[in-house]
């Protein structure tokens, strides 16, 4: 987080490490992080030879959702008593969401957790 946070003069509230590396920039940082043309995107995966996706933070959790969820088609999200329903676009957007074995979902949930008191996450 370190690197990235001087190398690109973003601030980063999140780091997640799967397969690729989630990094959640604070709110009003994501030109920062990305850089000209994405240049500190390609330099920071040709240092750590990873895939990076970037997600800028939000203090609403319905946006965080979406921003996280991006780039699938999601027409609405919405927070009842801590149950995030999320309205894709299609069967497709809905599929992708999920993934195989639920493994997006589950993802997704547990970084929203990690920020808010949420529940579940529902996908419709």
């Amino acid at each position: 987080m370190d690197f990235f946070e001087s190398m690109s003069g973003a601030r980063i509230k999140d780091c997640v490490s799967n397969d690729k590396i989630l990094l959640v920039v604070e709110e009003n940082d994501m030109g920062k992080a990305i850089g000209k043309n994405g240049i500190n995107i390609k330099k920071f995966e040709g240092k750590i030879k990873k895939k990076v996706k970037l997600a800028e933070f939000s203090g609403e959790v319905s946006q965080f959702v979406k921003n996280l969820s991006y780039p699938a088609e999601i027409l609405e999200v919405k927070n009842e008593e801590g149950i995030v329903t999320i309205h894709g676009k299609d069967a497709n957007t809905r599929a992708m969401l999920i993934g195989r074995n639920r493994q997006n979902l589950i993802h997704l949930t547990g970084i929203v957790k990690r920020h808010f008191d949420v529940k579940e996450i529902r996908v419709v």
